[in-house]
């Protein structure tokens, strides 16, 4: 009870104004205990990745999304329609209302729009920086930058939560919670939307932030959770022989790949990339994390844009590959060209515990062609990719958010892409992604993404690895959940809650 009692009290610090919009609170029960690695580190939507966590933890809703099947289907929005070549025009569903009671408009979505892409660079990475302009109270006329064929796609895509401003300049969302209180290293407390459907339906919830997935599952093991999201491989066994603990798995669109960063002196060479990424063994990363398929390219198997085969390990190919590019074998095993060993340094982050997981692995795989591995774990993981200190650095990405290849590769591997982590500058696959804007048919979509991967065999500015399923403890009071969505959608208006 001592959530229910701290929910209370986080409650009453919703400004008055909300409250006063509000029909009669609803917080009649104790609130579900969720655990999970990451959480939302800012209530300000262009901070980071802030747009993908509002939406994963039900605060935030986009104009589009994808759907349990996978389908890309409104969501906000009721239509969308190109009236011109850089302009569309979207309709939006009517009767919504933001959480603090204003009614959802166009007007109101547009100025929450414009905020985001006055502040995000990585909002325009498709269609470069929109505008926006309210033509009526539900149509909302979009002017793009760059040609985008699937405007739909391009408002699913992670940064575009879509909320309003209100007069203190604080952002206000839709989703079915709304955030009681949020600090970013412990906890985050929410509270049902009173202004989305069924609200009464839902209890509060607190979401806590674990510093490692080991700690997790414990606190999932002694019934402090009532969901732990995420639970690391090595845990698994021992949770499914308890007959009262539930575990479930399930595949998601997120690959788990490593950045090789090309402006470090030994990976600024093409063959070592190429080395490097024959080396490693993706069954055995496969088998340490106990679960997912080695990876075929960058997107999970299920796409259409996937290509078929998974990528080779040849260790003879490797080794000659590193002896073309001069580094030879020296006397303790390892490669030395001009004096210098080969020394490459491997991060990972531990709010994905898999990427832990597997650098063990990674330096076994490489070490087998004389490269010398160390490791390190960092939590700040954006700040040390974009500082440019890393040889390879383990990442998992959800590839296709939207369904649609062209927000990864446009964002995090074009020459100019604001989350470029692998300082990858090729002209030939810029031009090659930039043949998106050409088309919204879905076919040929998944040809342009297919020859980008194509390219990005050949250059190595990333190795793929795996395809991953993740795997999701729930108490009997979740015992209706179904994960699904990656971590996208999270906490959702359909917990799964049995009472």
């Amino acid at each position: 009870m001592r959530y229910f009692s701290r929910l209370v009290l986080a409650a009453a610090t919703i400004s008055a104004t909300a409250i006063s919009a509000m029909p009669a609170p609803v917080l009649a029960q104790e609130a579900l205990k969720i655990g999970a690695t990451f959480l939302l580190g800012s209530e300000d939507p262009t901070a980071g990745s802030a747009g993908w966590a509002l939406v994963s933890h039900g605060v935030g809703e986009k104009l589009f999304m994808v759907d349990k099947d996978g389908k890309l289907v409104p969501e906000l929005a009721a239509t969308a329609e190109r009236t011109g070549d850089l302009e569309w025009i979207i309709t939006l569903q009517p009767d919504r209302r933001f959480s603090d009671g204003t009614p959802v408009t166009a007007a109101a979505f547009a100025a929450g729009f414009a905020n985001t892409f006055a502040k995000s660079k990585t909002a325009a990475a498709t269609g470069g920086k929109l505008s926006f302009e309210s033509t009526g109270e539900l149509t909302l006329k979009v002017t793009t930058e760059k040609p985008v064929p699937l405007i739909q796609a391009l408002f699913a895509e992670w940064p575009l939560v879509a909320y309003t401003l209100n007069d203190a300049g604080d952002a206000v969302y839709t989703g079915p919670y709304a955030i009681a209180e949020l600090r970013p290293d412990s906890h985050l407390d929410l509270v049902p939307n009173q202004h989305f459907e069924g609200a009464g339906e839902r209890s509060p919830i607190t979401l806590r932030k674990f510093g490692d997935a080991q700690t997790m599952a414990l606190a999932f093991e002694t019934g402090e959770l009532d969901l732990a999201f995420g639970l690391p491989s090595e845990v698994l066994s021992r949770l499914k022989a308890n007959p009262g603990l539930t575990v479930k798995s399930f595949p998601v669109g997120y690959q788990y790949f490593g950045f090789l960063n090309t402006e470090r002196p030994a990976l600024s060479d093409p063959l070592v990339r190429q080395a490097v990424d024959l080396a490693i063994d993706r069954a055995q990363l496969v088998a340490a994390i106990n679960g997912g398929q080695p990876a075929t390219g960058a997107f999970a198997p299920y796409f259409a844009f996937a290509p078929r085969e998974p990528r080779s390990t040849d260790l003879d190919k490797a080794s000659a590959l590193l002896d073309e590019a001069g580094w030879t074998v020296g006397a303790d095993g390892i490669r030395v060209k001009d004096g210098e060993r080969l020394h490459l340094q491997v991060f990972a982050y531990p709010q994905r515990p898999d990427l832990v997981t597997m650098l063990p692995v990674v330096k076994a795989a490489l070490a087998k062609v004389g490269i010398e591995i160390g490791t390190q774990v960092v939590e700040n993981l954006n700040e040390v990719a974009a500082s440019g200190e890393f040889d390879i650095f383990l990442w998992a990405q959800h590839t296709a958010p939207s369904g649609d290849p062209a927000f990864f590769l446009n964002s995090m591997l074009r020459s100019d892409g604001p989350l470029n982590h692998a300082r990858y500058d090729s002209e030939e696959f810029d031009a090659i992604i930039a043949r998106f804007s050409s088309s919204g048919e879905a076919k040929r979509r998944a040809e342009i993404a297919l020859d980008a991967q194509q390219k990005l065999f050949e250059d190595v500015p990333v190795t793929f690895l795996v395809s991953p399923s993740w795997h999701v403890g729930v108490s009997e009071r979740l015992a209706d959940y179904e994960p699904w969505g990656s971590d996208y959608h999270v906490i959702r208006p359909d917990m799964g809650e049995t009472r």
